[in-house]
C-alpha cells in the first residue's frame, strides 16, 4: 500500500506577506495543482500532471475546483469559554465578571475540562481550523485536557495556563509562586510532546500582582523557547484601570515589559488602541499581536488598526477569541476583518485576508516552518474549500471573472458548509463531499 497520497485542485500557495509586497506577487493559485503528502508532512507542491506522473503510485484525491490551502491557524481564543458563546450584552469587564469567571471555575474537575476540551477542538476541526492558540484556566487540570484532547486529534495546540492572582473572584484566583510552580511543572510535561507547545500566559495585568507578573517574567527568561500570550488595550475602560492600578508605566504595554514580558515570542491579543510608543516597541523586539475582530465588534471593544500595525511591520495574527468573539468560524473572521477594515478606510483583499488566517497567524506563533503554509517539509495540515457551498454562493461565483471574485463570497459568506475536507497531520479528519 502506498504511503503518498496526492491532493489535486485549486491549490494557494504564498511566496510572501502580501501586506508587505504586491498580493499579486504573494500569493498565487494554481488551478490545476497539487499537493503531494508522505506520512505527516507535505512532500511536494506543484502542477498535479506532473506530481501524477513522477509518483504514479500515490493515492489521488480529487477535489476538482475546490481549493486547496493550509489549516486555518486560530491564534488567540479561550477553549474554556466554549460553553457561553454569545452571551448577551456586556462590556468587558461586566462580561469577565458575569460569564467567564463562573463557567471556568467548573475546570478543577478534569472531566468537564475533557469535555469541553474535546467538544471545543471538534468544532474547530468542523470549520477547517488545524491548529489553535489558546488559554486555560488557572487549573493545571484544564491544560491536560486541550493537550491531550488534541493529541487524540493530532491537531496542534499552543496553551497554557491562565494566571490570575489579583481582581477575580475566589476559586480562581493562584499566587505568584503557584503560578510560576504550575506554569513550570506544565511547560516541562508538554512543551514540545507532541504537536504541544506551551505560552506562559498571565491573562492581562489588571488580574496579576507586580510579584506574579515578575515571577511569570522570571519564568520566560527560563524558558526563552516557550510563546508568552496576553491581552493588550482591549477596551479604553480597561486601559484607564490600568492606568491606576500601575502608575509608574508609561503605558498599558510597559506594565509587560517592566516584569520582563515583552519579546519577540510574545503575542498580545487584541491591541486595539495603541499608542505609537507601544506599536513602535512592539515592531523594534519583534512581539506580535492577534486581531480578534468578531469579539472587538460583539464586545464593544473598537476597530483593530489593522494598516497601521502591517506599516510597522508588526507581526499579525488573526483569531476568533472564542467565547468573546461570537463565531468558531475563520471564516467568519475574515469577514468581520475585512468589515472592520473597511470602516478604517482600509479594502483588504481576499489573499490578504487567507494570508492572515494561515501563514500570518503562523507567523505571529513562530511556527511558519511547520503550519500556514503549503510547502515541502511542513506538516499536511490542510483545508480544502467549497467555493459553492451554499445556493447564495454558487450564484455569486458562478458570475465570477477570477478567482479571487470566486473566493472572496465564501469569505464572506462562507460557514461550516463550505469545509469540503480537513486533512490534519497527514491524516484526512473530514469527509470529502
Amino acid at each position: 500500500m502506498t504511503d503518498l497520497t496526492l491532493l489535486c485542485g485549486q491549490v494557494l500557495t504564498f511566496s510572501g506577506d502580501p501586506f508587505v509586497t504586491s498580493w499579486q506577487d504573494a500569493v498565487h493559485v494554481d488551478s490545476a495543482g497539487g499537493v503531494l503528502i508522505r506520512g505527516g508532512l507535505i512532500e511536494a507542491v506543484g502542477d498535479a500532471s506532473d506530481l501524477r506522473k513522477a509518483h504514479p503510485s500515490a493515492k489521488i484525491v480529487e477535489y476538482g475546483d475546490k481549493l486547496i490551502l493550509p489549516g486555518f491557524v486560530d491564534a488567540h481564543v479561550h477553549y474554556p469559554q466554549t460553553g457561553i458563546i454569545a452571551s448577551w450584552g456586556k462590556r468587558l469587564i461586566d462580561w469577565l465578571n458575569t460569564y467567564t469567571f463562573p463557567e471556568e471555575m467548573l475546570f478543577g474537575d478534569p472531566a468537564y475540562a475533557a469535555d469541553v476540551a474535546g467538544r471545543y477542538l471538534d468544532l474547530t476541526l468542523a470549520n477547517g481550523t488545524t491548529t489553535v492558540c489558546s488559554y486555560a484556566t488557572i487549573h493545571p487540570t484544564s491544560v491536560d485536557a486541550i493537550f491531550e484532547a488534541a493529541a487524540l486529534r493530532g491537531q496542534r495546540v499552543v496553551a497554557g495556563k491562565t494566571c490570575m492572582d489579583r481582581n477575580a473572584p475566589d476559586g480562581l484566583r493562584d499566587t505568584a509562586q503557584s503560578a510560576y510552580d504550575d506554569s513550570k511543572a506544565l511547560l516541562e510535561k508538554w512543551h514540545g510532546k507532541g504537536r504541544a507547545q506551551y505560552a506562559i500566559t498571565p491573562r492581562f495585568s489588571p488580574t496579576s500582582t507586580v510579584e506574579q507578573l515578575e515571577a511569570l517574567g522570571a519564568l520566560w527568561a527560563e524558558h526563552p523557547e516557550a510563546l508568552m500570550q496576553t491581552h493588550l488595550s482591549e477596551q479604553v475602560d480597561e486601559i484607564a484601570w490600568v492606568k491606576d492600578i500601575y502608575p509608574n508605566a508609561r503605558d498599558y504595554l510597559d506594565t509587560y515589559e517592566m516584569h520582563g514580558l515583552l519579546g519577540k515570542r510574545g503575542v498580545y491579543g487584541h491591541s486595539i488602541h495603541m499608542e505609537p510608543r507601544e506599536m513602535d516597541r512592539l515592531a523594534e523586539v519583534g512581539g506580535a499581536v492577534v486581531h480578534c475582530p468578531t469579539s472587538n465588534t460583539f464586545i464593544g471593544s473598537g476597530l483593530f488598526d489593522l494598516a497601521a500595525m502591517k506599516a510597522r511591520t508588526i507581526p499579525v495574527g488573526l483569531a476568533t477569541d472564542t467565547g468573546g468573539g461570537s463565531s468558531f468560524s475563520m471564516l467568519r473572521t475574515m469577514a468581520a476583518a475585512y468589515e472592520v477594515a473597511q470602516l478604517r478606510g482600509v479594502a483588504v483583499h481576499a489573499s490578504q485576508l487567507l494570508w492572515l488566517a494561515t501563514a500570518g497567524s503562523a507567523h505571529s506563533l513562530h511556527l511558519q516552518d511547520h503550519i500556514g503554509s503549503l510547502k515541502a517539509g511542513n506538516d499536511a495540515d490542510i483545508c480544502v474549500l467549497d467555493l459553492a457551498s451554499t445556493p447564495a454562493i454558487a450564484y455569486r461565483t458562478s458570475r465570477a471573472t477570477d478567482i479571487w471574485e470566486a473566493v472572496f463570497p465564501t469569505i464572506m459568506m462562507g460557514d461550516d458548509r463550505a469545509i469540503a475536507d480537513v486533512w490534519v497531520n497527514g491524516i484526512q479528519v473530514a469527509p470529502a463531499t
